[in-house]
């Protein structure tokens, strides 16, 4: 064909071109290593190298180009070849092409070249791009053309069946008419033998059938006729079937057609994928080129730099070659004095006096081994004493903790510790569920621990040496009726610290269970057992021998309960014996499953509650994964006489709503259509979806969240989550009780993880511990009196990420030192701060550490001047608490828990004795900026203002007294109320 032939010498010709340029490139190589400065002998093996590299280069070669013509030549000739003449591709973008591999040799020029390569391989895209739209175009057409053409075959095959069929018809009749004319020729002849009276016979019949004769004679003439036009028609089809026959070839040669436009339309599309992958290949070395300029640069700069050394080590050199030869000359001058030395050694070792003074160097020499001889055995009776007063220290020691146990036993019961109480507590409930005592005597037994009865704490001393059963028949015989001195208060929830900590929510159960056991009440806490748990902070954890079953997706599972103390709390811990191994999963949160999870799980703490025959006055449920309790208690529980509670429901966040389908409520035992309804437990945004923190305010006899201020925001629609209206519907029960700390676990008095100890009235301690973790991380001590900014947080939205990214900058930019501690759950916020980290790894003044540690926050508390904590919204938030219980003075945004513990030092409103911080209201860099140079020009500008400041915040009362007192009020006012409407 004329096209292959075209494509041949096309072909032809750009290997021609592409040899030819080889030739020049290996030409042009070898004259530059010859006129090089600094290139070596075998320069000629680099030019084959490179030569060879050339032919590798994947960028638009010689012989890609022809395979994109071949492809593209048949698309040429069907749209007049002009379309496509933009496609081959000029000797200088390929000659960009090749010297793409040597990379190193790249200039400035040569960059715009790779850039005009680049655009030129974007116009061979747009010309293939036109090329394949007008074969595709083409192809419609053909393929519409088939779809008509095979119609008219259709028709034409019916009319040619129809036919044959009238054919056969036609045919049978003339056969039967053949037969008649037979006959009747056979009559005739008949008639012409016989006579006159027979002929006149015959005429006689004729004339009696005439009209018979004439109907036949008129019907063979008509099919005779009819005969005709079927032949006549047949001839015409016949003509028409070879016409068809011949249009059948040309739909043939059409496909024919349709297949290769199909192959050059696949040959384009593989064109376009390789000028594709070029082009990001190009892309790619544009991006290599702009790297290789600048270490091009620094090169360069290192070679000034080695240039400048190179001079100053010649001139060394030079001076060296001066200073060796005048060293030469002392050599020999050395050399001389050398000789004239051993002659005088000859001279003294020949003589009396020599000897002489060597006998009484031999003598000092004894001397002094005899001298160190006794200071040996000096060391050794130091070094025993030594030991036998360490001895002496640990006997003392190990004497001094029996007597410290020995007083913890038998001391008063007013100095028993709380674990002690919470110690008896677990083993009376563990001998109810086990059977071994009845519920009437546990609650008894359970009265008397509550008061610190002193008779039940001399049976535990006196059966400690006795069997179980003797133990259990000397506590039986204390029963007796008794009045409870406060409430009993049960808290079912998925965290506690330090056990189980994710959150501020840990804290407040610990917190807040810890001051309502000061203040008389019975606190127990109910958790899940996780696998990940910090089990070294359970005292005396056993598991109970009984399993405790639970209904969940229709059947029983069992659950084992275990038992344990944590910080002087009696806490129950269950352990699901599901398959799903609902919490080993090594994480607290952030299962798919979580809905399922804390449903079984609240509805097994409501079980074992049952079981145990208790009796709470108040069940405290917290956050979602526990507003489950609410539901459950009145509509399963309740009836079965669990009854004696009231539900408490705190929610710490609600941004976090726990929502899901519907039917997912059945599995817990809960009935989906009576409570997915607008008025219980449906979300307020999706009517198939349920609620269950919705839910839990429903059911719930208290709500509360951990803050007044964030209790007014969610009530509003921009703070509340979508579940402000159901708040205000129940706000007579809704209150905001801002949360505490636990004073005993945060004091810089007696901080085990801080270098030096200090108080409000000894704060020198705090400098130390600011200059022992600039050496611990690196920053520099060489100005002491430089601030230092401090910030513990989650990398999460809510933060304010944004805000903390620019205290760091602006830190720095007012002559700061700043340290991050915390970690991100999102991936992309990880990522940037990892990136900051790598960026300020060697820096002096700042440092950022991603992820949690314990030890080190403690560290940073205590070394910090200013703690920064610029939230977008917080619900109550510890850290600002904790960092002025160790002297660091907050700055912070005025939301929720923050706008009700900082108060700014410049606030005129405020009285002096609670301004305690520097605040702003916008959560923007300005605001920020404001709060934060305040706090500077205070510091270092007034340090005796400052350390007042740092005095007054360290004693403010941020400790879960307060707050304890107010939970007291609303549990027992409910627990009133109940009584109250129980009684009528």
């Amino acid at each position: 064909m004329p096209i292959t032939s075209e494509l041949g010498t096309l072909f032809n010709i750009q290997r021609k071109i592409s040899q030819h340029k080889r030739k020049q490139l290996k030409k042009a190589s070898h004259e530059q290593s010859l006129t090089n400065g600094d290139s070596q002998p075998n320069s000629d093996e680099d030019s084959d190298s490179e030569i060879a590299s050339v032919g590798n280069v994947p960028i638009l070669n010689q012989e890609s180009i022809s395979s994109d013509v071949v492809h593209t030549g048949i698309v040429v000739e069907d749209n007049n070849a002009k379309d496509l003449s933009g496609l081959i591709v000029s000797d200088e973008t390929k000659s960009l092409a090749i010297n793409v591999v040597d990379t190193e040799k790249l200039s400035g020029i040569q960059l715009e070249d790779l850039i005009g390569m680049i655009r030129n391989a974007e116009k061979n895209i747009l010309l293939l791009n036109q090329a394949r739209v007008r074969a595709l175009e083409e192809l419609e057409k053909i393929l519409t053309e088939k779809e008509a053409l095979q119609g008219e075959i259709n028709t034409l095959e019916m009319r040619l069946a129809e036919t044959d069929a009238r054919i056969k018809v036609a045919t049978q009749e003339k056969i039967h008419v053949e037969l008649l004319e037979d006959q009747l020729e056979k009559l005739q002849n008949e008639l012409t033998h016989r006579g006159g009276s027979q002929r006149s016979e015959v005429d006689m019949f004729e004339d009696q059938n005439d009209p018979l004769i004439k109907e036949h004679k008129n019907g063979l003439s008509s099919l005779s006729m009819e005969l005709n036009s079927l032949r006549s028609e047949n001839l015409s089809l016949k003509n028409d079937i070879q016409a068809l026959k011949e249009e059948l070839i040309n739909v043939k040669s059409t496909d024919e057609r349709v297949v290769t436009l199909e192959k050059e339309r696949s040959s384009l599309e593989s064109a376009m994928k390789d000028l594709e992958s070029r082009m990001s290949v190009s892309q790619e070395g544009v991006s290599k080129l702009s790297t290789l300029k600048v270490e091009y640069k620094d090169l360069w700069e290192k070679v000034e730099t080695l240039q400048v050394l190179l001079d100053k080590a010649t001139k060394q050199a030079d001076q060296a070659i001066i200073v060796l030869q005048q060293n030469q000359e002392l050599r020999k001058k050395v050399d001389k004095l050398e000789e004239s030395l051993e002659e005088v050694n000859v001279y003294k070792l020949s003589s009396e006096k020599m000897q002489q003074y060597n006998e009484l160097m031999q003598q000092k020499i004894r001397l002094l081994e005899d001298r160190l001889q006794r200071s040996d055995e000096e060391i050794n009776s130091y070094v025993q004493l030594y030991q036998e007063s360490v001895k002496e220290f640990q006997d003392a020691l190990d004497s001094l903790k029996e007597d410290s146990k020995r007083k913890a036993i038998d001391g008063s019961v007013d100095d028993m510790p709380q674990e002690f109480w919470s110690r008896l507590l677990l083993i009376i409930d563990g001998w109810l569920l086990e059977k071994k005592i009845s519920i009437d005597d546990a609650k008894l037994l359970r009265d008397m621990v509550w008061k610190r009865d002193g008779r039940i704490c001399e049976a535990y001393k006196v059966s400690k040496e006795k069997t179980e059963r003797e133990a259990v028949a000397a506590f039986l015989r204390l029963t007796s009726s008794t009045t409870s001195p406060g409430l009993y208060v049960i808290h079912i929830a998925a965290e506690m610290a330090p056990v189980a900590k994710v959150g501020g929510l840990g804290d407040v159960v610990t917190g807040l269970g810890k001051a309502l056991q000061k203040r008389g009440h019975l606190v127990e806490v109910v958790l899940p057992k996780y696998d990940c748990m910090q089990y070294d902070h359970v005292h005396d954890l056993r598991a109970l021998d009984v399993v405790v079953e639970s209904h969940f997706d229709g059947q029983l599972f069992k659950n084992k309960v275990w038992v344990g103390s944590v910080e002087g709390l009696p806490v129950y811990f269950i352990e699901p014996l599901h398959p799903d191994k609902f919490f080993w999963r090594g994480q607290f949160y952030g299962e798919h499953d979580d809905f399922r999870r804390f449903s079984f799980f609240s509805r097994a703490a409501l079980e074992l509650l049952l079981q145990a025959g208790k009796n709470p006055d108040i069940i405290h449920c917290h956050d979602w994964q526990t507003a489950f309790v609410a539901p459950l208690y009145w509509d399963l529980y309740a009836p079965k006489g669990l009854n004696s509670a009231r539900i408490c429901f705190t929610c710490h966040n609600f941004e976090y709503q726990g929502t899901a389908p519907a039917s997912y409520l059945e599995s817990c035992g809960l009935d989906a259509h009576h409570l997915n309804r607008p008025d219980r437990m449906q979300d307020n945004s999706a009517h198939d979806r349920i609620n269950p923190v919705k839910g839990a305010v429903v059911f719930s006899n208290i709500v509360t969240t951990v803050s007044p201020t964030y209790a007014q925001e969610v009530r509003t629609a921009e703070g509340g989550r979508g579940l402000h209206s159901t708040l205000n519907s129940h706000s007579r029960k809704f209150i905001g009780v801002l949360n505490g700390i636990d004073t005993d676990a945060w004091n810089p008095a007696t901080d085990a993880f801080l270098k030096v100890q200090y108080s409000a009235n000894d704060i020198q301690g705090k400098g130390e511990n600011k200059e022992a973790i600039r050496r611990k991380l690196g920053l520099s001590s060489a100005d002491v009196r430089k601030p230092l900014v401090g910030c513990i947080t989650r990398l999460v939205p809510q933060k304010g990420v944004h805000l903390i990214r620019h205290a760091m900058y602006r830190t720095l930019e007012l002559g700061g030192q700043f340290i991050l501690l915390g970690s991100s759950p999102v991936p992309h916020i990880q990522r940037e701060f990892e990136g900051i980290a790598n960026h300020f790894q060697n820096h002096d003044d700042i440092r950022l550490i991603l992820k949690y540690d314990e030890s080190l926050s403690h560290s940073i508390y205590g070394a910090s001047d200013m703690f920064i904590i610029p939230s977008i919204f917080e619900p109550c938030g510890l850290t600002q608490m904790i960092a002025m219980r160790y002297g660091s003075i907050p700055i912070a945004r005025k939301t929720g828990g923050l706008h009700d513990s900082v108060f700014d030092v410049d606030d005129d409103t405020i009285p002096n004795q609670f301004r305690n911080g520097f605040t702003f209201l916008n959560p923007d860099e300005q605001g920020l900026n404001g709060a934060l140079e305040r706090a500077f020009n205070l510091y270092l500008n007034k340090p005796e203002i400052w350390k007042q400041l740092v005095q007054k915040v360290m004693i403010m009362d941020f400790s879960w007294d307060a707050s304890a007192a107010q939970y007291e009020e609303l549990y027992a006012n409910s627990v009133a109320r109940a009584r109250a409407a129980n009684r009528t």
